[in-house]
């Protein structure tokens, strides 16, 4: 499957054709609409997660927030279980409050369909998150898939049979056989053979499709005589277990031991990802002892091709994965191997490496691709972090303060550092690092307390080690704890001599760290410097092709500029702040940038936009578990004063409604979508939200293809690509750009050649 979402969601679009069960979809669909919770239940390989996705996909246009799927099969840790959820549905994890309670708190008001897929595992943690959200949320429906029921009030169930008997199953052998050997067919010759196979699976989804993979160099004959034998085997080992399991294990053992040996190593040691990895992975992971590193790709590449490893595509390059039994299968084969703690160490290092690599080089060029990895990586740098040994988990949690600071991974941050710094008290310089990082987070949630602490002691520990990076950094952290505490002249003072500790050092990017920060106190202080200390941090962003605190810096411009008596000029500055922040998933530097463009827009007359700015705003600050107040109390008193000029000028109840409209825009790229490029929706009468970033290169060919009319298969053809790739550029374009129809996307592509530059979609201006 290929991910994708058409409206609000995160379903993947399959890219195989759905075979048989209309019956249960049927059945799913009425119950679902009677039912808050509904269980697909079901042996293993028996095809519930694809029928729940197949239900799902048909009632989305019934679920005005959206239809989501939660994946929990690679998640072992069952107080992570919220976590995942709130991760999924893309709630920032910002809070101080439990992740629980901040995901009941956003879904209270929404309706939405959650398939919480792959519970057998975690029931009593899946049982306690569905009893929650479903007390909390009147508009929830909620669709699992397990082994095992829940147990709690209110559940209803469905029991997934398996594909009758000659019919579906057989119409699923053929239709995957066909997909990789395309002569194959069911006929009078080979129908006999075929039904025997079929039977010998217990139609069986997986267990067909694995099986398919086969025909591909094997007759029916000789894979249904194969496959006797093996269930012969496991039948007299195992009398215990469940004849279905023991035919689902059966045809894997088969699958695995048709494998040559070299694919084998490589099947058992690809079950150490949790979530998918790229190839780069699998390279750096997989390779050594016993396979060469040249040798991945093309042992990949026939997992695939056997449907051991399935494939898709994100941000523009291919993405590998393994079905849950699958994976589990070949990491039980691993564990028995004795190399289970060796791979496990290679891929705590490749993540370690990764999330270094990329907060090193953070202060340039590649910021957004950066936080687009970690956000695809997310599940195996829990992995990695819960295998790490103290020192290691230490270096990571800290290498990856930019995905938690910047990227709505907050909360989850927080305990990651607190619990490194509790594993670890040694006086290391990895824990002087975690330290200033914790500091960081803790002010962005509000904690002072805890941010004081931390400084304190990472202060003490940088003197100790005459670490001087540190004691700049703590020194920028004393600044900003200042700052938000409304202490600006101290603010602007700890600043300088932060800036001026790291330029002593060589330090550029930290000097830049602090120098935005500087414009940012400057700017709200009124002070005549502020605008040479913002147009300096500008320029040196540029000079290095950085563009988060680039965007930091425009935004304080824009505020020096507005109280200087320029609105003109502080719109510009801070729309073009915002729109470096498209690329990012910044809760907190949204909220502050639509805020100022909200008390801009008020000063400006416009009571009623200025409104439903603050509207969109408000579920920011929401999710993020605190207020503008948390930022300083000087930014808490603009806000006020532009709250009471807007609700004088329309009136309470005006007010209120602007809000509300407002509040649809309630995640930070649809919330700068709607503040920067505000149209008309013909659907709906809305306003439509553009997407988040810009379309990758393959995208924008097939835009301008779309646009000149040209079906998706004749597209393929033009582009040499296959029809089901096509299909999922064109969602992904669909869902990046906010539409809901190809005449959308021709109008786009249209009005960017109409400007003379089709393809710098979030071109920035340079103040």
């Amino acid at each position: 499957m290929s991910s994708t979402k058409q409206g609000p969601g995160n379903l993947p679009a399959a890219f195989t054709t759905f075979v048989g069960r209309r019956q249960d979809i049927a059945e799913i669909r009425r119950r679902l609409g009677a039912a808050r919770l509904l269980t697909l239940t079901g042996v293993g390989g028996v095809g519930k997660t694809r029928l729940a996705l197949e239900v799902a996909a048909a009632v989305r246009k019934g679920f005005a927030d959206g239809v989501w799927l939660v994946d929990l099969a690679p998640v072992q840790n069952p107080a992570t279980v919220p976590g995942v959820a709130a991760t999924a549905l893309g709630v920032p994890d910002l809070s101080a409050r439990p992740v629980i309670e901040q995901l009941a708190g956003f879904l209270a008001t929404r309706q939405c369909l959650i398939v919480l897929d792959n519970c057998e595992h975690l029931v009593d943690a899946c049982a306690e998150l569905v009893d929650t959200l479903l007390s909390a949320a009147p508009g929830l429906r909620i669709l699992t898939t397990s082994r095992q029921t829940l147990g709690i009030v209110g559940e209803h169930v469905f029991t997934v049979a398996p594909l009758s008997v000659p019919d579906e199953a057989v119409e699923l052998l053929r239709d995957r056989a066909a997909a990789c050997r395309p002569e194959f067919e069911v006929t009078d010759a080979n129908r006999a053979a075929v039904t025997r196979l079929c039977a010998h699976l217990d139609g069986l989804p997986l267990a067909i499709e694995l099986a398919a993979s086969r025909l591909r160099t094997l007759s029916v004959d000789q894979v249904a005589d194969r496959l006797e034998d093996r269930f012969a085997l496991l039948t007299g080992g195992s009398r215990t277990a469940r004849p279905r399991q023991r035919t689902l294990r059966a045809l894997i053992d088969w699958s695995y031991e048709l494998c040559a040996p070299d694919e084998r190593l490589l099947w058992n040691r690809l079950s150490v990802f949790a979530g998918g990895f790229g190839l780069d992975a699998a390279e750096a992971v997989c390779a050594g002892d016993g396979i060469a590193p040249r040798d991945v790709l093309d042992l990949l590449d026939r997992l695939v091709a056997q449907s051991v490893v399935l494939i898709t595509e994100r941000e523009g390059q291919p993405r590998y994965w393994l079905l849950e039994t699958i994976r589990q299968y070949g990491g039980q084969r691993l564990t028995e191997s004795g190399e289970e703690e060796r791979i496990r160490a290679r891929h705590r290092d490749f993540y370690r490496r990764l999330a270094e690599r990329i907060a090193e080089g953070w202060y340039g060029a590649g910021q957004e691709e950066g936080l687009a990895r970690l956000r695809a990586e997310h599940g195996n740098l829990r992995t990695a972090l819960e295998h790490s040994d103290p020192q290691t988990a230490l270096a990571l949690v800290a290498a990856l303060r930019f995905h938690w600071c910047a990227d709505g991974f907050l909360g989850e941050g927080r305990r990651w550092l607190d619990r490194a710094l509790q594993a670890a008290p040694e006086p290391t310089p990895a824990r002087a690092r975690a330290l200033w990082v914790a500091a960081w987070a803790a002010l962005l949630q509000g904690d002072h307390p805890a941010a004081d602490r931390a400084l304190a002691e990472a202060g003490e520990l940088g003197a100790r080690l005459e670490d001087p990076v540190v004691g700049a950094y703590v020194q920028g952290f004393r600044g900003t704890s200042a700052l938000f505490r409304g202490h600006l002249a101290e603010a602007v003072s700890s600043y300088e001599r932060a800036v001026a500790a790291h330029e002593a050092v060589g330090d550029g990017p930290g000097a830049l760290f602090s120098l935005f920060q500087l414009a940012v106190a400057q700017a709200h202080m009124a002070d005549p410097q502020a605008e040479r200390t913002g147009r300096r941090a500008v320029a040196a962003a540029e000079a290095h092709g950085e563009r988060w605190c680039r965007s930091y810096a425009l935004w304080a411009l824009g505020h020096d500029a507005w109280v200087r008596g320029d609105p003109e000029s502080g719109t510009a500055l801070t729309r073009a702040g915002l729109n470096i922040q498209r690329g990012f998933n910044d809760y907190a530097g949204t909220a502050l940038m639509m805020e100022l463009l909200a008390w801009i827009t008020a000063s400006g007359g416009d009571h009623e936009r200025a409104a439903r700015l603050l509207g969109a705003v408000r579920p920011l600050w929401r999710d993020i578990g605190t207020t503008i107040a948390a930022f300083g109390p000087h930014l808490a008193d603009r806000h006020e004063q532009c709250e009471r000029m807007v609700v004088v000028a329309l009136g309470p109840e005006a007010y209120e409604k602007a809000l509300a409209e407002g509040g649809r825009h309630d995640r930070p790229a649809r919330a700068i979508a709607y503040a920067l490029d505000s149209r008309p929706d013909p659907g709906t009468g809305a306003e439509s939200q553009p997407g988040p970033g810009p379309l990758t290169r393959r995208e924008r060919e097939v835009a301008a293809l779309v646009a000149q009319g040209m079906s998706n298969r004749r597209i393929a053809a033009a582009l040499v690509l296959s029809p089901r790739t096509v299909d999922g550029h064109v969602e992904h374009i669909l869902a990046k750009l906010g539409f809901g129809s190809r005449t959308q996307i021709a109008a786009w592509v249209a009005q960017k050649q109409q400007r003379g530059n089709p393809e710098q979609v979030n071109q920035v201006p340079t103040p």
